[in-house]
This record gives C-alpha cells, sequence and structure tokens, in this order.
C-alpha cells in the first residue's frame, strides 16, 4: 500500500470557521488532499473582526509540527498567521531541515486592519523566514510590507514581486491577487510571477459577495493543494484561481452570519 502526501497547514484558529486553521481544511478536503494542522495562535474573531490574539507557546507550536513530519510523508506545508517573532523562529529552525515546498501566506493584518504579527516579527521575516519559501501569496499592502515598495497599479505589483524574488535564491514564484488592485474594474486579474522570468495570468468575474471572510487563506491553500497533487507551478495557480471563482460563487445566495457583513467561504458548497 502507497503512502499519500499530506499537506500540513501551520496557522492561527478562528472559531467563526472562516479563516485560518479552519479555512486551510476546507480547502483541502474539498480539493481532495489530506490536511494536517499545527495552530500558533488561538484567536477571539469572526466576520467583524479580531478581537483578541492568545499565541501559543513557541516550543508547543514546533512540538505540534514535528509529531505531524514524524509520522507523515509531508511533501506541502502552507504557512499561514505566526503570531510572533518567537514562534516564527521555532518555524524557522524546522525549515531549514524541510525538503519539501512551502506556501506561504504572510498574515500580517486582519482584513478589517488588526495587526496578526507582534513585535519585530516583519524584520525577522525579511531577513531570515522568507528564505525557506517556495511560494509566497501576499495581498497588495502584504506585498508592500515585504518589498518596501509602493503599488499603484498592476506594474508596480509585478515589480515588486520580481525584486522580492530576486533576493531569495530558494523562491520559485509569487502571486500578486489582483482583488484590491484596478478595484473598479468588472474582472480581476492575479498574476504568476516566476523567478524563471515567466509570468501567467488568472482572470475571473468580479462578484458582488458579502462572504469574503477568509479569501486569502483559502486562496493559499487552494495553490498549496494543487501543488500537493502534482501539478506544476502554472497549472496549481489557475486552478487555485478556479477554485476560487466557484467557492465564492456557491456563497452570492446564502448568509450564515447576522447583519450584511463579511461572512465566510462555503467550501462545502463547491462541486
Amino acid at each position: 500500500m502507497s503512502i499519500h502526501s499530506t499537506l500540513l497547514s501551520i496557522a492561527g484558529s478562528d472559531p467563526s470557521g472562516g479563516a485560518g486553521i479552519q479555512a486551510d481544511l476546507k480547502t483541502m478536503t474539498a480539493i481532495g488532499v489530506y490536511g494536517a494542522a499545527a495552530i500558533t495562535c488561538l484567536t477571539v474573531q469572526n466576520s467583524r473582526g479580531v478581537k483578541n490574539i492568545q499565541p501559543l507557546a513557541p516550543e508547543f507550536v514546533q512540538a505540534q509540527i514535528i509529531a505531524v513530519l514524524e509520522d507523515h510523508a509531508v511533501s506541502h506545508i502552507k504557512i499561514g498567521m505566526l503570531g510572533t517573532l518567537e514562534i516564527a523562529d521555532k518555524i524557522h529552525d524546522i525549515l531549514e531541515e524541510y525538503s519539501g515546498t512551502v506556501v506561504y501566506d504572510p498574515v500580517l493584518a486582519a482584513s478589517t486592519g488588526e495587526s496578526l504579527l507582534t513585535g519585530d516579527g516583519l524584520q525577522c521575516l525579511k531577513e531570515r523566514f522568507l528564505k525557506n519559501i517556495s511560494f509566497l501569496t501576499p495581498n497588495i499592502s502584504e506585498l508592500e510590507l515585504l518589498s518596501g515598495g509602493t503599488i499603484r497599479g498592476t506594474e508596480d505589483a509585478i515589480a515588486c514581486a520580481k525584486n522580492l524574488l530576486g533576493h531569495y535564491p530558494k523562491m520559485k514564484g509569487i502571486v500578486v491577487t489582483g482583488g484590491h488592485l484596478a478595484s473598479d474594474r468588472d474582472m480581476i486579474s492575479d498574476y504568476l510571477i516566476m523567478a524563471d522570468g515567466s509570468n501567467t495570468e488568472s482572470k475571473r468575474k468580479r462578484l458582488a459577495n458579502n462572504n469574503l471572510h477568509g479569501t486569502g487563506c483559502t486562496y493559499s491553500s487552494a495553490l498549496a493543494s494543487f501543488l500537493c497533487m502534482g501539478n506544476d507551478a502554472k497549472s496549481a495557480f489557475l486552478k487555485a484561481g478556479t477554485f476560487m471563482d466557484k467557492v465564492i460563487r456557491a456563497g452570492l445566495h446564502t448568509q450564515l452570519v447576522k447583519g450584511n457583513v463579511n461572512g465566510p467561504l462555503l467550501h462545502y458548497l463547491v462541486d
């Protein structure tokens, strides 16, 4: 009997089920890969915002990851919210010895603006953590923070991504998500910028949907899932875009939360 690959998510927990570990595992299951999970932080959050963050002990986070690596054939790791510099350091120590593919969604702030990385974590990311990342999936504000650039449009975003890739030899590609680029247009364009110089664009129709809580986590997990299934980077990127279109459409006519607020994506409705 052959051993199948496991995709490990390392991220924070969202009790409302919309983002973080919960969104990651739902995405992996919907796509068809086995997902394991190591939790970095407990949060008090819902569709209205993040109210409190409780980072776990760094050694405990590290022990969770080691337990999974000892037991499963983890070919891919997806990383989301880190929480603290100390947690980032413990994960970094593991990644130094890890030979698989690492997809990192640099969750630096919630969509409502709350910082999700405390202390001097940003500088740590730039100096140490990013050097072991295979694929990066930042939103526009995160790409600005990590690259030090200013993004006013698509060309700026692509330039910032190329600049980042030039600093990290192990990094194969950066996905620039276009939801906040040209927000007045009917179409959304995402871009996969590869270290080999190739660029791929993925387009989908912009949909008016209140249920978008957890889109960043879901997109990054979808990319990691399709990579885990053996797709090359371009194919995984295009399939992730198609999956995002499906999961956003699935929530157009269903509301789970009270009031007209940012409800969760409905992964279970994706066919």
